[in-house]
């Protein structure tokens, strides 16, 4: 039997607290009202140790007023739907320790893992962006080189931090034009979302990818994967406007029906 996502429940949304999103945590709260979602989780950016302009992630400052306001909502919209405050940690192999001392700090509801920036010439280049410069600085490193460190980077994320749920998996240079999964990549996808399914973490279908791909994050051949492995699957719109909460939910039942039965 087929096993869907929660419709009603979006797994991540952000926030102009990130520095790349618009809106305020009150406005979410409301979109996701008006959405009829029972559950909402603000999954905020947490990094530590990268060296990237401009900053697109909060500070220790800004998730102290993250937990201030968030407590504010739930006392205000508790009866209507049920707030979550989590936070989306970046991988960054070289501060595992401080990651996980990060993390500490706070009582978040739900942790999800990612991995947004690659070590190049002492800074960082973000894995996901579509700056030309940026791109073009990645695939000097060579593209299978930075899939590969970037899916062994995950890994061992998933194995230190202990999430959740693993976001937009395969999301890594997304908007490169050479970007092809090769074989031994796939492999890496394997393990990892066997280490997943021992550790009972859920990977997310991440609906930000219908507007920059045509289809969620992850594709079907790995949804198809995961889903053989029992693997739970979680709904994230990646929201970075107050309208984009709960976008394309829609649409899941006949895509993971689609990546179903592709693995038949």
């Amino acid at each position: 039997m087929l096993k869907l996502p929660d419709p009603g429940s979006d797994g991540h949304i952000h926030t102009s607290l990130c520095n790349h999103a618009v809106g305020t945590m009150e406005e979410y709260v409301r979109a996701a009202l008006k959405r009829g979602l029972h559950t909402m989780t603000f999954l905020e950016h947490l990094e530590v140790g990268i060296r990237s302009e401009p900053r697109t992630w909060l500070t220790e400052t800004d998730f102290t007023e993250y937990f201030k306001e968030g407590s504010r909502l739930r006392d205000i919209y508790g009866g209507r739907i049920t707030i979550r405050l989590g936070v989306e940690a970046g991988c960054n192999p070289q501060a595992t320790e401080r990651l996980k001392n990060a993390l500490d700090r706070h009582p978040w509801d739900w942790i999800g893992l990612s991995y947004h920036f690659f070590a190049v010439d002492g800074t960082h280049c973000n894995l996901v962006s579509r700056r030309r410069d940026n791109l073009a600085r990645l695939a000097a490193m060579g593209i299978d080189r930075v899939v590969t460190a970037y899916l062994d980077g995950l890994l061992e994320g998933l194995q230190n931090i202990r999430p959740d749920v693993v976001c937009h998996l395969d999301a890594v240079l997304r908007h490169h034009p050479d970007l092809r999964f090769r074989d031994t990549h796939m492999q890496q996808f394997d393990t990892l979302l066997a280490a997943m399914a021992e550790l009972g973490v859920a990977l997310e279908i991440n609906t930000s990818g219908y507007d920059i791909r045509g289809q969620p994050f992850p594709g079907p051949d790995i949804t198809a994967r995961a889903m053989a492995l029992d693997i739970p699957l979680i709904a994230g719109s990646d929201a970075h406007r107050p309208r984009d909460v709960g976008r394309y939910f829609d649409r899941l039942p006949r895509y993971l029906a689609k990546a179903a039965c592709s693995s038949c």
